[in-house]
């Protein structure tokens, strides 16, 4: 792929759904060949289950070592967990869901983690807090070398699609590194959304060079 386009790591949520078998994986996948065979078509998943149970430090290190170089895992936490930095260099964006009022200290100790943080906060007294170095979920105008966004309500046409590749490319084209992942459904549709922008945003690349 372009350069540009290298910099959107664009997936699904989740990986580990044996109905999609038959129509993004073989019809005889075993759920322990997913994440490979994930792998070999897009560039970033969101995990979604480590927001509910951190799992086993050896499990963070077979999910990085069942990737290619290059792959990105976004990781959902209500805390920060250190055994997220054991995805090494596979580890994109930590999304961290904040249910609580504001709390500046909060902002203070997650400044300190040093890995990219998107923030997902769902109590109102957030409204209009900067939390930089961090990011907010779906905020496209973010003063950040990052963008974390969420599509959560399918179906999407092709018009749509199309206008979202519109609002993307530019970012690529900035330096701006974009993580995109579709709702998980019973029917593959998530990857098949997330492969189709990748081919929008690789169109949008090979125009503009």
């Amino acid at each position: 792929m372009p350069a540009s386009v290298t910099r959107a790591y664009v997936g699904a949520s989740g990986f580990s759904y044996p109905s999609w078998r038959g129509g993004f994986y073989p019809a005889g996948a075993r759920p322990a060949d997913f994440l490979r065979l994930y792998a070999e078509r897009l560039p970033s998943v969101e995990l979604n289950t480590t927001g509910y149970r951190v799992p086993a430090r050896e499990q963070f290190e077979r999910w990085a070592a069942a990737t290619p170089a290059g792959f990105r895992f976004a990781v959902k936490l209500r805390r920060f967990d250190e055994r997220v930095r054991l995805l090494g260099d596979r580890l994109g964006v930590v999304r961290l869901v904040v249910s609580s009022k504001r709390d500046d200290a909060l902002l203070d100790r997650l400044a300190g983690t040093q890995l990219p943080l998107a923030l997902d906060l769902h109590h109102a007294s957030w409204d209009g807090v900067d939390v930089a170095p961090a990011v907010r979920v779906n905020d496209w105008e973010a003063d950040a070398p990052f963008r974390y966004l969420r599509f959560r309500e399918p179906p999407y046409s092709e018009r749509e699609l199309r206008e979202q590749a519109g609002r993307i490319a530019p970012l690529l084209a900035a330096g701006v590194d974009v993580y995109a992942y579709f709702r998980h459904e019973d029917e593959p549709t998530a990857p098949a959304y997330a492969e189709r922008l990748l081919e929008l945003l690789g169109s949008h690349a090979a125009s503009t060079t």
